[in-house]
This record gives C-alpha cells, structure tokens and sequence, in this order.
C-alpha cells in the first residue's frame, strides 16, 4: 500500500521518513503550494541550466538549492508561510524523525518539530522541499515537460 512505504531523508543531524499524504489532503495542500511554486521556479531556474539540464526540477541537488529554497519560502507572507508548513510536516501525521538521542523514531508534531528545528529553521524548510518532493513529483515533471521551453529561456536569461 502506497500511503505505508516511507522514504527516508537525512537532514542535518536527524533522518527523517516520510509517508505520502493521503490524496485528499495533498490535493488540498496543492492550492496552498501553488503561491510558492513561481517563487521556487524562478530562484531554481539557474541550477537547471548548463550541466544540469537534463534534470528535472526536483531532481536537482537540495545543498545547492537550500537558499533558494530558503528565499523562496520566505517570499510568503510569516502567516501564510507557517500555515504551509504545518500543513506539509505536522499536518498529514505522515513524518517520523529520529534524533541523535532517540532510540526509535517518533512521529513528527509541532511540538517536536518546535525542539528539532530549533537554531535550524533552514532545516525546517529543506525538510518542507523533501516532503514537497515525495508528494508532488509526478506534477512538476509533467509541469516540467509543459514548460521545458519556457524553463530553458529562462535560465539562460538569468545565466547572462
């Protein structure tokens, strides 16, 4: 059954694994990605372009990406931005983290979240990308292949 196979991400100290959110949610959840997707676009254009271009959007290497990804998310309203990023780690009760000083993993809530990221937000919004990556890769290929042009004129006007 799809919705129990996890994949699992290391993000700074910690492994997280990360479930699919159901499909409702995640169909909810696309309304609210939708306000950082042109954002995200834009700032990761450039890493599409030269030797990276055959990737794909999500593909692309999350160390390179980080401040973009960064910039990106905090393009959006501190409101909004955290409404997103509930929805995304906490929400869905589709994450599990395991510490350093944790035996077993434990099922990611704010409260945890709140002691995970704490001193690394940055964390926070990698692990957001991550989760944005499991559950939507599928739409940005396809996105990706709709506007492959578009992408790549981008990129070159910014690579100037």
């Amino acid at each position: 059954m799809k919705q129990l196979e996890s994949r699992t991400v290391t993000v700074g100290e910690n492994i997280f694994y990360i479930r699919p959110l159901p499909a409702f949610k995640a169909a909810n959840m696309s309304g609210e990605l939708a306000s950082l997707v042109l954002p995200l676009l834009t700032g990761l254009a450039p890493l599409l372009g030269g030797e990276n271009a055959d990737k794909g959007l999500l593909d692309i290497d999350i160390e390179k990406a980080t401040p973009t990804i960064a910039d990106a998310f905090s393009a959006v309203s501190g409101d909004k931005l955290e409404k997103v990023l509930k929805h995304l780690l906490v929400g869905g009760g589709t994450i599990s983290v395991q510490t350093p000083e944790m035996k077993e993993p434990q099922k990611l809530t704010e409260d945890l979240a709140n002691e995970v990221f704490c001193e690394e937000v940055q964390d926070m919004f990698i692990l957001a990308f991550e989760v944005i990556r499991s559950n939507y890769n599928g739409f940005f290929k396809k996105l990706g292949t709709q506007f492959g042009p578009a992408m790549q004129k981008m990129t070159q006007r910014v690579s100037r």
